[in-house]
């Protein structure tokens, strides 16, 4: 691991985050503070086993720099076994940019901060390619692109492909047929109780399209204003610390990470967990304690690869829509093997995610 420029000084109080208690098996981390907007910056560049790593920018509020940090890590980690478990020639690697509790970012200090987040991945050396991801977008990627060529999902009127979120819906929907059909015997949405947590660029896609099918719906978001989609599309409403206790088919996490702590195993009320949302696991017990009571949890790096694949093989040449569709769709053939794996082995179902991400990271090597 490369530890380039200072860390910020830690103040002294609590620090939140729970790092790792062993040293990062990262290849390299960055930890800068940028000079236009004074923001810590971090990225962490996980494996460069299948190729440049790619995984996308966060730009997000902490209590403490080691917490932008310890999610760093942890993304940059799931980024490694999602590309690897996608069947893509690219490592793993995450950027975030850490906006101190309390403070909000105007536009000038974002787009500074976009600035010094590209002169952040250039310092690399092409080890690490960003997209974005939550507190990005498409134009905020051109500003990067300002300062670095490696960087992916620009604006399509710059020649870029765009935002992913499309196609990340695409395949957490083809991920939730998989486990319908491994639960149920059944891929038919209709009448089939949803419970969705977060209604972002992901969540909101996901419930339009699983409406339109005849689900009931039951969502929920942080910001009240999502109600509006709700009521449009005829969903009940619930206010989000009660979502995972709805008596539901199939529970749908599509916000930040962490969602599934043991309290919140014990108290699900549903036949399957899958979601869009990163790192859902808050310890990874808690893999066991689903597999224990009879829930079954779609592993977060799998199914929400939509997104990634779709940054990797947009601007491919020779790669058309009918293909992109067709490797997007396949995420749902990939859960049904991992749901599979695990029943004939009899482990959890991250443990037979991990296990096909490394077998491809072993034949890289």
């Amino acid at each position: 691991m490369t530890i380039m420029d200072a860390p910020v000084p830690t103040p002294a109080h609590e620090v939140h985050a729970a790092l790792p208690v062993d040293a990062p098996d990262h290849e390299r981390v960055l930890i800068t503070r940028g000079p236009r907007s004074g923001l810590t910056i971090i990225v962490a560049v996980h494996s460069t086993a299948l190729g440049q790593a790619l995984g996308g920018a966060r730009v997000w509020h902490y209590e403490h720099w080691t917490d932008a940090l310890a999610d760093a890590l942890r993304l940059s980690q799931a980024m490694t076994l999602k590309n690897a478990a996608a069947g893509l020639a690219r490592g793993g690697g995450k950027s975030v940019v850490c906006i101190p509790a309390g403070e909000t970012l105007d536009e000038a200090r974002r787009h500074d901060a976009m600035l010094d987040l590209g002169d952040a991945v250039e310092s690399l050396g092409g080890a690490y390619m960003t997209a974005e991801d939550v507190g990005t977008s498409a134009e905020l990627m051109s500003v990067v692109h300002e300062r670095t060529e490696h960087v992916c999902g620009l604006p399509a009127e710059q020649g870029g492909v765009g935002e992913p979120a499309d196609a990340t819906a695409a395949g957490v929907h083809a991920g939730i047929l998989a486990t319908l059909d491994h639960v149920f015997g059944s891929r038919d949405v209709s009448g089939r109780h949803f419970v969705i947590s977060g209604l972002g660029q992901v969540g909101g896609r996901l419930a339009r399209t699983l409406a339109a099918g005849g689900a009931r719906l039951t969502v929920t978001d942080v910001a009240t204003a999502k109600r509006a989609l709700a009521d449009e599309l005829g969903a009940e409403w619930v206010e989000p610390a009660d979502a995972h206790r709805v008596e539901a088919d199939v529970f749908v996490p599509c916000g930040l990470g962490g969602v599934l702590t043991p309290e919140v195993v014990e108290q699900l009320r549903v036949r399957a967990v899958v979601g869009a949302a990163n790192n859902q696991l808050a310890e990874r017990d808690v893999a066991r304690m689903l597999r224990q009571r009879g829930i079954v949890w779609v592993p977060d790096f799998v199914v929400n690869a939509g997104g990634v694949v779709y940054l990797d093989l947009a601007s491919a040449p020779g790669i058309g829509q009918d293909e992109l569709d067709r490797r997007i769709a396949g995420i749902g053939d990939v859960v049904a093997a991992v749901l599979r794996d695990a029943d004939t082995a009899g482990v959890t179902t991250l443990e037979a995610a991990e296990r096909l991400a490394q077998t491809r990271l072993a034949a890289a090597r």
